[in-house]
């Protein structure tokens, strides 16, 4: 892979890193601020309120999908990226000043909802842009080595706000954390932001975009998109099922294993910051493996572990006693995980033509991912509240069991040549036979 390729990586994943480094990092330390936006009494309530104003952040994502993608299809990956960061960097600054409950009342409840619908804008537009620029900018023959770069900065955005969390809970007491502590990382997030920003306006676009001469008023429509109506359902449907492991495994994890499996907070932020290096480390590795055994193997094989580990992995991560056995069940569900997370960006920018590329993989896995992936925590916590909490281990295989009936019956995408992925029906992908 040339210099050039290296460079548009890079900047490109570093600002995923940043944008996924804001938006993780609110429910990592929603441990610590869920008491200052909400009146004192059950701790499961307050952590149930944070958890549905996350969940709202990913209804937003849809609407930044949209929005956002048609930006990236009618003016450039480019411009679609530094939109994404202007916004995250706004909203991370909302939360970090954001009056308390004995402040202002539910007024700080309010700024943090508002500063989360910013967020699911930015996210629902970023996840695209970052996955169609990443998979054109690189070499055809590499394209899930270089688009698996996605979900290694969308890791290491959580892995620096786990960090940054353990080295708080460390030089900081418990009490000033939950008094103004959280706001830290916050702070930290809108000047990284701001960082990215001055990148991504000299980033350069990609060669595959610039090529595409249409120039039809269609490029980025909901009328385009119609055309390409399967994929779309497709996008979804594939997304079902890794979507909620991710998010079972990586923002739920820590919360579980504190409040269920009885683990000390720092424990349970160190098991999660250690599976999370091993698993960004793993992320090149499966993707390179799929350029050269294709992408269903890999989608095939995490939906089956998925579907016939969650339950036994997650029961057992419920009465893991301490930090190794609780860091060898994380390692091994993230190792499943991996075969979706590697090569999910790039799969589903290969199903469509560049003209709506960037709209076509944003809003069909925004709405995937505000129904399950940013319920999935909010599910969690509810079959808690219920007595119930082994429901919601079904409820993730059900989910990975419905995607595998895609993976199965979807054709490999890894040869397509994606300046070629047109609307005509004979390029259009069909199922396997």
């Amino acid at each position: 892979m040339g210099r050039e390729h290296w460079k548009k990586i890079w900047i490109g994943s570093a600002g995923n890193m940043v944008e996924w480094y804001d938006w993780f990092v609110y429910a990592s330390f929603a441990t610590y601020f869920a008491g200052a936006f909400f009146p004192h009494g059950n701790p499961t309530a307050q952590m149930m309120n944070t958890a549905g104003i996350f969940a709202v952040g990913f209804f937003m994502r849809p609407v930044g999908g949209w929005l956002l993608g048609r930006v990236g299809d009618r003016r450039g990956r480019k411009a679609a990226l530094t939109l994404t960061v202007t916004l995250m960097s706004a909203s991370a600054v909302l939360i970090a000043v954001a009056p308390t409950y004995a402040v202002a009342g539910y007024g700080g409840a309010l700024v943090l909802l508002l500063a989360r619908l910013l967020q699911g804008l930015s996210v629902g537009g970023e996840y695209a842009a970052s996955a169609t620029y990443l998979t054109e900018a690189s070499d055809p023959r590499r394209r899930g080595f270089a688009s698996s770069f996605q979900y290694v900065s969308m890791t290491a955005g959580q892995i620096v706000g786990l960090g940054l969390q353990i080295v708080l809970q460390r030089t900081m007491s418990d009490t000033a954390l939950h008094s103004y502590g959280w706001r830290i990382p916050f702070v930290v997030g809108a000047l990284g932001a701001a960082v990215i920003f001055y990148l991504r306006r000299s980033m350069l676009e990609s060669e595959v975009y610039e090529a595409d001469a249409t120039g039809s008023e269609e490029r980025g429509t909901l009328r385009a998109l119609w055309a390409h109506k399967r994929e779309a359902l497709l996008v979804m449907a594939l997304t079902m099922g890794g979507t909620v492991a991710y998010y079972t495994y990586t923002t739920y994890l820590t919360k579980y294993l504190s409040n269920s499996a009885g683990l000390p907070k720092r424990t349970a932020t160190l098991v999660s910051f250690t599976a999370l290096i091993v698993f960004a480390c793993l992320q090149p590795l499966a993707g390179r493996l799929s350029d050269r055994i294709g992408r269903r193997p890999l989608l095939i094989t995490f939906a089956l572990g998925s579907t016939f580990l969650t339950v036994p992995i997650m029961t057992l991560l419920g009465h893991a006693g301490g930090f190794w056995p609780a860091l060898g069940l994380s390692l091994l569900a993230l190792v499943v995980v991996t075969g979706y997370t590697s090569i999910n960006a790039c799969v589903k920018a290969e199903l469509f033509p560049t003209g709506v590329r960037a709209l076509g993989v944003a809003l069909p896995y925004a709405l995937a991912n505000a129904l399950f992936g940013g319920t999935a925590e909010y599910v969690a916590l509810w079959f808690k509240n219920a007595g119930a909490e082994s429901g919601f281990f079904w409820y993730v295989a059900a989910c990975a069991a419905v995607s595998l009936v895609v993976y199965v019956t979807m054709r490999e995408t890894k040869d397509l040549d994606l300046a070629r992925v047109r609307t005509a029906p004979e390029s259009r992908l069909t199922p396997a036979s």
